[in-house]
């Protein structure tokens, strides 16, 4: 009987060491704000900063981050549709979209990270490099214009083409002479090898080029614009964007409607704190925050050579 004993204590103890595994195995695997994998969706005209800080976040830290590039109009139908998501937009959420998230019982965690802008680029043949906001409007509102021959924009349903049919105050994209896409490297491309088009594209395609897309960019200008009331012609630079000189620009925004302590809050808390905001200085777009330099000050000065 003592002999059963021992071996239903041994068992036991194995039971206990195997479902221990199992538990830590469980909790390794679990989720949190610096731990875990999760999907964000990307608004496509921004991709290229998104993965810089993906990169760094993920070489930081024990995650993996999967970035999911749509156009706006995806990624909004998307983050409802999923019971938690994380998206990248190029502007807040709506009431109506809030109105959503209440029904889901979610307060969405909302995140300004940096300024970006809509450039507008020209083949490299074409000597003009600047254009009046107002010509553009005007073309989109289907008035002839002469300095104009063609938009070429990346997709009907994508932010820019939404930021810009707001600024026209039309509804959709006139069919003559409007030219759409899928996706802002095909829109460089076709730019760079046509002329007298005037491409619509997010800066952050031109300031930080994928190696595969540089030789395409250097193909393209990058054109100066004169706002609806100015009088001067300003290009997309840091410095205009941060004066508030250049018209079109525009706030990102990192959506979380995960509900939860999960990545979407630690990444965007990496994106807004220190390291994410150099990175976005780095970049050329305008960080939401200026971030800091630490400077060494010595009391004496060694002439000394070395």
């Amino acid at each position: 009987m003592g002999k059963i004993n021992k071996v239903f204590v041994l068992f036991f103890i194995v039971f206990l060491f195997v479902m221990c595994n199992q538990k830590e195995k469980i909790n390794t695997n679990k989720e949190s704000i610096l731990k875990g994998s999760a999907n964000i969706l990307v608004d496509e005209t921004i991709t290229p900063i998104i993965e810089d800080q993906v990169a760094v976040f993920e070489s930081n830290y024990d995650a993996k981050i999967n970035i999911v590039s749509k156009s706006e109009s995806e990624i909004i139908i998307s983050l409802f549709k999923d019971k938690s998501g994380i998206a990248v937009l190029t502007r807040n959420l709506t009431s109506e979209e809030n109105k959503i998230f209440e029904q889901k019982k979610i307060t969405p965690k909302i995140t300004k990270f940096a300024t970006d802008a809509i450039a507008f680029i020209s083949n490299k043949s074409n000597k003009d490099t600047l254009v009046e906001l107002k010509s553009v409007l005007e073309f989109l509102q289907g008035k002839p214009n002469s300095s104009i021959k063609g938009l070429v924009f990346d997709n009907p349903n994508s932010s820019t083409v939404r930021f810009m049919n707001k600024l026209a105050g039309v509804k959709a994209i006139p069919e003559k002479g409007v030219y759409s896409f899928k996706s802002n490297q095909d829109v460089i491309k076709f730019v760079a090898k046509n002329n007298g088009m005037i491409g619509v594209v997010g800066v952050n395609w031109l300031s930080q080029p994928m190696p595969v897309m540089q030789e395409y960019v250097d193909k393209v200008n990058i054109l100066s614009v004169k706002s609806l009331t100015g009088v001067n012609f300003y290009a997309p630079s840091q410095n205009n964007i941060a004066e508030g000189k250049y018209p079109l620009a525009r706030d990102l925004y990192i959506i979380n409607g995960q509900g939860y302590s999960g990545l979407g809050m630690g990444f965007a808390s990496f994106v807004a704190g220190d390291i994410g905001q150099r990175i976005i200085l780095k970049s050329g777009l305008l960080p939401v925050r200026i971030p800091g330099r630490k400077l060494n000050i010595r009391n004496e000065i060694s002439n000394e050579k070395k």
